[in-house]
């Protein structure tokens, strides 16, 4: 019922409403196997009537959707948070040269961590980049490209760094990048952890042109109702446009647990094509590495 009323939208509710919504494809699940296993009719009908319900909000991320026209040039693009930094270098550059992503979203990035990445190689792979590190500790961000990289857009400020770059691409082409890491909305004892979450999210800018990618840790999910308003804005959810919106990539763990939540995320023009998009593991991370590749509108 809270995911269905959106109970997250409220203030006085979103301290545990937020929480509470990432768990929904997992109680969607749960409702499902409830209504086959209890005896009694009444319990189970509920069950399979909270199970249809949830379902219906949950199962479209998984149904590929048909793709506009586009007749630009493709890009690809790889996002992970390094976990303070601690993700494996060479795990990473490794990961960028099998994919031959063009333009890499990195979260808490350290200054250690910019060091390690050039000697594993990823300035030869990237050699633009666009960091903010300096003063974050663990909440520097980065954008590594390709491509050349000049001032981007304006964006409010936050609790961690979110980079923003004008990329310009061979064919003419340029696309507007922002990195982004909202502060998590947790714990939820705190009164001040939603709202500032919330307060970040808003801040990210609506679809422009040229095209506005929106990449990175939004430590929110699908189901949150402060990343739904973003896709009102105009965005596409790269994974669901391709049917594997329900393929976590965080878990509480580093070391080989299953991810449990999808909180990373590409955000693209409605314009853009997408054409693939999967999740790697990096060691070191407690987040899954996500790749989109993209065609860009002409």
């Amino acid at each position: 019922m809270a995911r269905l009323t959106a109970a997250d939208r409220f203030r006085l509710l979103e301290r545990a409403a937020v929480p509470m919504m990432s768990l929904t494809p997992q109680a969607a699940a749960g409702a499902g196997l409830a209504a086959l296993l209890l005896r009694r009719k009444g319990p189970a009908v509920t069950a399979a009537v909270a199970a249809a319900a949830m379902a219906a909000v949950v199962v479209p991320r998984a149904i590929p959707n048909r793709q506009p026209r586009a007749d630009g040039p493709e890009l690809s693009v790889l996002t992970i948070n390094l976990l303070a930094g601690g993700a494996a270098a060479p795990g990473l550059v490794g990961l960028v040269a099998a994919t031959g992503a063009d333009v890499v979203f990195l979260q808490e990035l350290t200054d250690e961590a910019v060091i390690r990445l050039k000697r594993a190689g990823l300035s030869e792979l990237l050699p633009n980049e666009m960091l903010d590190v300096e003063g974050y500790r663990y909440r520097g961000s980065g954008i590594y490209a390709r491509y050349p990289l000049r001032d981007g857009l304006t964006i409010g400020p936050s609790y961690a760094s979110q980079p923003t770059a004008r990329l310009d691409l061979p064919s003419g082409r340029s696309v507007q990048l922002v990195c982004v890491h909202p502060h998590p909305p947790f714990p939820p004892w705190s009164w001040a952890a939603a709202p500032r979450w919330r307060g970040e999210l808003d801040a990210l800018p609506p679809p422009g042109d040229p095209p506005v990618l929106l990449v990175g840790d939004y430590n929110a999910t699908f189901d949150h109702a402060q990343f739904r308003r973003l896709l009102r804005l105009g965005y596409v959810d790269a994974a669901s446009q391709v049917g594997n919106g329900l393929v976590p990539t965080w878990g509480p763990e580093p070391r080989g647990r299953p991810a449990l939540f999808t909180v990373d995320h590409v955000l693209v023009d409605p314009r853009c094509a997408v054409l693939a998009t999967a999740v790697h593991e990096v060691p070191g991370s407690d987040h899954r590495a996500l790749f989109a590749r993209l065609r860009l509108p002409a």
